[in-house]
């Protein structure tokens, strides 16, 4: 028992064991737990950004004359996901160090789901005024801040538990929950905005992928207890010393090992944004296809974006993770001087963006989750993974549609190739550091 006379975490974990007496849990089946969990999270991401370009400037920003405004006010509070979400790690580390992993699972995936299930009913602004932007932004807010509590420390056992010569391939799974989350959001809304007429797509048709997304999160969050609360798990945790630390104190010892970790995929977060949300805007207010159309060409990128991810597993494990990335960060730069002219060149053209975008992405976005993770301490790394993925999501994704189309349309599309250019800035230049501080420290940089 604790000194307040509370269980602590650990006994309310080996109690839930206890209850459990599965099979034991192969690498297999934890990184298929990580990929259905990951899945779920992405797909509930992409619904609603997807939402933000198609439904909600017209729904919920009725008041607004100018589409253009109207998207951007749309991915205003798209953003309001990600400035909560480390807010919800503070309060979920919390729960994680008092009552346990599954219980903090449980509480953020009904949070995340019922949020998500709540805008499926959100009335828009002709019928309740101002209420449909607050209660969207209350909505919005209830995404981030259980994000922040759907991280589980799988992602992190797969990478401890990997051979040193098969890391990069280990990383690489937990990254394929965004490209299927992708398709299978945009395969939803590309069925419904083609198939209904508009009145019917903006009555009814867009509110299902919604009602889909808490479908999918109870599963995903079966998936992930069945796997949490197993004995096997349990103690490969508790063994490598896989617990929830105090934040500060994580801050304190880890700080800059944080930052290093939030900038190191920026190349990638830049890139996430210009392939799925951004270029679907671009299409809806500038023209060159239809947006149902754009839908289904970018499943098919998402699809070439998944073997791009695998791929880099085994690239990675060939030449070193860290150096991958620098090398995706030279190629994600050199793409963003075509990328611009692609984007506006009509439909052949963004077909083109987006398959060779996906391609590139996948083979930077496969290795860009804990790229420095390998400076953590061990005790440290829990919490530390946690708050290096809130931070770089928050500076490399949270504002990046509204950024984009801002100078897009502000200064012409020529801009987003800047944006890309800055992104592969930040990746080279927090990994370079990284590997003179291991230098410094007689650090052997396991991802080299």
């Amino acid at each position: 028992m604790s000194l307040a006379g509370h269980p602590t975490s650990a006994e309310f974990e080996r109690d839930a064991r206890q209850m459990h007496d599965d099979k034991p849990l192969s690498p297999g089946s934890i990184a298929i737990g990580v990929i259905i969990g990951r899945m779920s999270e992405f797909f509930d991401f992409f619904v609603y950004g997807i939402a933000s370009v198609l439904v909600f400037p017209r729904l919920v920003f009725s008041f607004v004359a100018d589409p253009v405004t109207a998207t951007l006010y749309s991915f205003a509070v798209f953003s309001l996901a990600f400035l909560a979400r480390p807010i919800g790690s503070l309060v979920f580390i919390w729960i994680d160090r008092t009552y346990g992993r599954g219980t903090k699972l449980t509480i953020a995936l009904f949070i995340l789901g019922g949020s998500t299930v709540s805008m499926a009913f959100l009335p828009g602004y002709e019928t309740i005024g101002i209420w449909s932007v607050l209660f969207l932004a209350l909505f919005r807010l209830g995404q981030g801040f259980a994000l922040g509590g759907a991280w589980d420390g799988m992602a992190s056992l797969l990478a401890l538990n990997a051979p040193k010569s098969e890391r990069g391939w280990w990383a690489m799974v937990p990254q394929l929950g965004a490209p299927i989350g992708f398709a299978l959001a945009s395969a939803l809304f590309g069925y419904f905005y083609s198939s209904l007429s508009d009145q019917d797509f903006l009555t009814w048709g867009w509110r299902y992928p919604f009602f889909v997304a808490f479908a999918i999160n109870v599963v995903a969050l079966f998936a992930r207890l069945r796997i949490v609360a197993s004995r096997e798990f349990g103690e490969l945790f508790e063994s490598l010393e896989l617990q929830p630390k105090s934040v500060v104190e994580t801050v304190r010892v880890h700080g800059r090992d944080i930052l290093l970790g939030a900038f190191a995929p920026l190349a990638s977060f830049a890139m996430f944004h210009l392939v799925t949300i951004f270029p679907l805007s671009w299409v809806t207010l500038k023209g060159g296809q239809s947006a149902g159309e754009f839908l289904f060409v970018q499943i098919l990128g998402a699809f070439v974006g998944i073997g791009s991810v695998v791929v880099s597993g085994a690239i990675a494990d060939r030449i070193g993770r860290r150096r991958q990335l620098m090398i995706g960060a030279v190629i994600i730069a050199i793409f963003s001087f075509s990328a611009p002219f692609l984007l506006d060149a009509g439909g052949k053209g963004q077909d083109a963006f987006i398959i060779i975008g996906f391609a590139i992405l996948g083979l930077s976005f496969g290795q860009a989750s804990g790229a420095v993770s390998s400076r953590f301490t061990t005790t440290y790394r829990y919490t530390g993974s946690a708050l290096t993925s809130d931070l770089a999501w928050l500076v490399g994704a949270g504002f990046a549609p509204l950024v984009a189309l801002g100078l897009a349309t502000e200064f012409g599309i020529i801009f987003i190739g800047g944006y890309l250019i800055s992104g592969a800035i930040c990746t080279f230049a927090a990994l370079t550091l990284s590997r003179i501080l291991d230098s410094s420290e007689h650090q052997a940089p396991v991802d080299r």
